[in-house]
């Protein structure tokens, strides 16, 4: 059992202390139950500023609005220099209803008519995935960014993987031509599904010879967006992380004992005492994550004109958006869950928690970290070994084989008993309802926000929450 220490910032700490606060939580509300930290987002803001700030740089931080339904962060955010990314109408009517105006919204992802439409009337920029979506846009004022896709380096051979959004480069002009006369272009964007920097590099790249191309045909862009995929840092400790991988992969080609249930090798497998495919877990730990990652991608030179691209995009003077989800989302949440059995089976400690793996989905987007765990008269131990360190899988409240809410084995520092808490950090960012259910009737998690206001911590609904100076 190796442990995976996730990272505690001291807000989240000072949240854990109160004991007290979340039982009573639990009891309230049931089990599980979200809680946000609304007043955590602005220093998360803030450190992507302070890039800009560095670097000189104009634009836009868009907050990805679907990483978190939460009315408490988003109202939080608009209190601000943060704009929003909405990718449905029902979000766009969110963010509108929250306090961002218009021009602090963008509109991406799959649209129908009503999503674009809305988007148009209220004056938000829109940014098209499609020719078809430009078509669709009504009337002839809509701001619009065109979302490109296929990239390719002219310095060295690297292509920028496929991506199911965004126009080929090859059609820009076909997209000008509609463009033209019925809608502003504010600017070209992208959207690529990887956090290598060298990918984005291209793409970058790639965006601005394509700026320059608008302008040449008389358009006058000012921004590029270069979408999300910032990243966050869970894990405390680097090391801890390289020796799990490497354990891992020992033990599914059995030189070690098993780390997982039944094996479970996160997309590694054993041929003929070969180790195969390849690891498909999130990079728990990041040499460089959030805002710090932002700035790695800007020191970065652009594979053909070998230049950082932050002075390319000063030198075109284009402003830069961007799109971070979870990276503006860090430490501002936690899911708290009831532990209702404690079993042994096959040497194994079995722990059922009253949740599910949608519930608490850090092993549907392959995030591997421990649990923290609160209980009443903690360091007492008994004749069990309960004082000592355990390791522990967790298992859902749902009827099926599938429903572990972890595959590997977690470090517990004790045994847990029947009762106590477990705790899920830093899970603001897509894992606490990005992809929750009402699996045999049981209800959506209630979420809570808490927040600092006269030297203690204070609760409520999280629709009731209004940032500080509200009505």
């Amino acid at each position: 059992m190796l442990p995976l220490t996730p990272r505690i910032a001291p807000i989240t700490r000072s949240v854990l202390d109160e004991g007290e606060l979340l039982e009573q939580l639990v009891e309230g509300f049931g089990s599980p139950v979200n809680v946000v930290l609304p007043q955590s987002a602005g220093a998360n803001v803030a450190r992507f500023l302070d890039v800009y700030r560095r670097r000189r740089l104009r634009g836009r931080i868009h907050f990805a609005h679907k990483a978190n339904r939460s009315s408490a962060l988003l109202r939080q955010l608009s209190t601000t220099d943060a704009g929003v990314d909405v990718s449905s109408l029902e979000e766009l009517q969110h963010a509108l209803s929250s306090g961002f105006p218009p021009d602090r919204i963008l509109a991406t992802g799959p649209k129908d008519r009503a999503f674009l439409w809305l988007a148009a009337q209220t004056g938000v920029t829109v940014a098209v995935d499609s020719l078809a979506e430009i078509s669709d846009i009504p009337g002839r004022n809509a701001k619009i960014m065109i979302r490109l896709s296929g990239f390719v380096s002219h310095g060295v051979q690297m292509v920028s993987r496929r991506s199911r959004f965004g126009i080929r480069v090859g059609d820009l002009d076909t997209a000008l031509d509609l463009i033209d006369g019925r809608a502003e272009l504010v600017g070209l964007a992208y959207h690529l599904d990887t956090v290598a920097v060298a990918e984005k590099a291209v793409a970058f790249e790639g965006a601005l010879a394509a700026l320059d191309k608008c302008r040449a045909r008389g358009l006058r862009p000012w921004t590029l967006d270069i979408g999300g995929g910032y990243g966050v840092n869970y894990l405390a400790d680097g090391a801890q992380w390289e020796r799990y991988t490497s354990a891992l992969a020992q033990a599914v080609l059995g030189n070690r004992p098993p780390m997982t249930w039944n094996g479970h090798g996160y997309g590694l497998r054993a041929e003929n005492g070969t180790l195969r495919g390849s690891l498909t877990v999130y990079p728990a730990h990041r040499g460089a994550a959030g805002a710090d990652y932002l700035d790695q991608l800007l020191d970065t030179p652009a594979p053909g004109q070998r230049r950082p691209l932050g002075d390319l995009l000063l030198d075109h003077m284009y402003d830069l958006d961007v799109e971070p989800g979870r990276a503006l989302l860090d430490q501002c949440g936690l899911v708290l869950t009831r532990v209702v059995e404690v079993r042994r089976q096959d040497g194994d400690l079995l722990v059922r928690v009253d949740a599910n793996a949608r519930d608490v989905s850090t092993e549907e987007h392959g995030v591997l970290m421990d649990p923290v765990l609160l209980g009443k008269d903690e360091g007492e131990g008994d004749n069990d070994g309960e004082g000592e360190e355990r390791g522990a899988y967790l298992l859902g409240n749902l009827c099926l084989e599938s429903d572990l809410i972890t595959r590997r084995q977690v470090r517990l520092p004790r045994t847990p008993r029947t009762g106590d808490l477990l705790v899920f950090v830093n899970t603001a960012g897509y894992f606490m309802d990005f992809v929750a259910t009402t699996a045999v009737r049981r209800p959506v998690t209630p979420m809570v926000a808490l927040y600092r206001r006269d030297g203690r911590w204070r609760w409520c609904l999280d629709e009731n929450y209004w940032p500080e100076g509200a009505p």
